[in-house]
């Protein structure tokens, strides 16, 4: 059986928005194919790059260890990943280098290699595994260990001889529950949870209870797990916070998949599990406005610990949810929001400016929504093209200087729309500015009611508030000195 050295390529300290955030995750996806590649008996070990300062840190381990195969497999279950930053992929392609140079057989498997296979394949790269990669992983290092051909392995691209080939994609895994737990003891949770509770005052860890997402937005991409929706069962899902729990005394998490509790019954299930094992934790998670109002969700929700959910808002305008094909209502927004914070849930929405035909009318129903909904946080983007969506599709005529972000914090529109890049970088601090007033005037107010309700610290908020406007002033004229560029 083979030695496998598995690394990933995504590094918290080459992403300073993310590094100073605070709150890094292990690399989950890598994990759990290396719980599978030992279940089939062969010899895994981690270099997790998460927490690293350089890329070169690597080669002691490659010369230690000697392993036959170096695995760089991104977790797939990070929007980080799925960003496709160039910094990370430099940093595969580096590490790459080394284990060719320790006469190791480079498998790279990411949404970015899925993406840009070509370039991986040219910088070291032996094998990019496309998608899901667990099934494929144990196929082709099977296959290679008995110097047998790779011409009919679903899901692989190589090079042989100058030539570059792409085979047949592989179904996704139906019966997720088939893998074993991921090998969290690969983990060293220490520095992890130094890192949450030094910063947060707590320590928090990931999970996954469900692979891809039905839905059709057309700006995003799902490289990995496809446009399908498969789940592990609730108890396999209780069974990993439990250990947690016990092992790390853990007791909050995010819920890393694109759409948490789909399926119907599962939160309830998933509740009365939790109950059952007095296991009293807290989690956040990513869903939509329209799935959390059917049926009892948002009570199921509350009862089992969530804390915070992330809305896929994007827009405040009919009009640009509807030219993305979201599938939701603006309406449906706002009463979302009521209800989960009656039931004492934080609600942060994901904005998302510069989608293709937004006008300044769309951005100010944008600004309107957030200010009249006031979430418990906001994330601010600039539309995205990813390869294999719609969007990128419309767009890519654009892309020729620049098809990526150099890090999260990059924040560039790749092509062009309605207004100059310049608008957009603007606007999003703008939008921070209103927020934030609004945020400390309604702490400002409630302190003199007889039943105050503000949302965090209310003199942390005040005093950002006085910070804001002139900054909201200042930037509000920025904004009124961009014309509209004419197409």
């Amino acid at each position: 059986m083979a030695h496998i050295l598995f690394a990933n390529s995504y590094f918290y300290k080459f992403d300073q928005k993310q590094w100073k955030a605070k709150q890094p995750y292990p690399p989950l996806g890598t994990i759990f194919a290396a719980s599978f590649m030992r279940q089939n008996g062969h010899t895994v070990s981690l270099y997790d790059n998460n927490l690293r300062d350089n890329v070169e840190s690597i080669q002691a381990k490659l010369q230690s260890e000697k392993p036959q195969f170096l695995v760089i497999y991104d977790d797939g279950f990070n929007y980080l990943t799925k960003m496709c930053l160039t910094t990370m992929r430099q940093a595969a392609f580096k590490m790459a280098a080394y284990g060719k140079a320790q006469d190791c057989q480079v498998i790279v498997c990411s949404s970015d290699s899925t993406d840009h296979y070509e370039s991986y394949l040219k910088n070291g790269a032996d094998f990019v595994i496309h998608g899901e990669g667990e099934i494929t992983l144990l196929e082709l290092i099977t296959c290679l260990e008995n110097k047998a051909s790779t011409e009919d392995i679903l899901g692989i691209s190589y090079k042989k001889g100058q030539q570059l080939h792409k085979n047949p994609a592989r179904p996704v895994l139906r019966e997720l529950d088939t893998l074993p737990q991921p090998a969290w003891d690969l983990i060293d949770v220490k520095p992890y949870k130094e890192i949450w509770q030094n910063h947060q005052g707590y320590a928090a860890l990931n999970i996954a209870t469900t692979r891809g997402c039905p839905y059709k937005c057309n700006w995003c991409a799902k490289p990995i797990y496809g446009n399908r929706y498969n789940t592990r069962s609730p108890k396999r899902v209780v069974d990993e916070i439990e250990m947690l729990v016990n092992k790390y005394d853990v007791h909050y998490f995010w819920m890393c998949d694109d759409i948490f509790g789909l399926k119907p019954n599962w939160v309830q299930e998933f509740r009365d599990i939790l109950k059952e094992r007095k296991l009293n934790i807290q989690y956040k998670i990513q869903s939509r406005v329209d799935l959390l109002l059917k049926e009892d969700n948002i009570d199921a929700l509350a009862e089992s610990g969530l804390h915070t959910v992330w809305l896929g808002a994007e827009s405040g305008s009919q009009k640009i949810l509807d030219a993305m094909d979201k599938g939701t209502k603006v309406e449906q927004i706002h009463k979302a929001t009521k209800l989960l914070q009656q039931k004492g849930i934080q609600v942060a929405l994901f904005l998302q400016f510069g989608y293709l035909g937004e006008t300044l009318s769309d951005i100010q129903k944008t600004i309107k929504m957030v200010l009249d909904i006031m979430p418990d946080d906001v994330g601010i983007s600039v539309s995205y093209p990813l390869p294999g969506t719609k969007f990128y599709d419309k767009v890519k005529g654009d892309l020729k200087l620049k098809a990526n972000w150099t890090d999260s914090d990059d924040l560039d529109m790749m092509f062009q729309n309605t207004y100059p890049k310049a608008f957009y970088k603007t606007l999003q601090r703008y939008v921070h500015n209103r927020y934030r007033i609004k945020k400390g005037w309604l702490s400002l107010k409630n302190s003199f009611s007889s039943h105050p309700l503000p949302k965090g610290n209310p003199i942390k908020n005040v005093l950002a508030m006085l910070y804001n406007i002139p900054k909201a002033a200042f930037h509000k004229m920025k904004l009124n000195s961009y014309s509209p560029i004419e197409s």
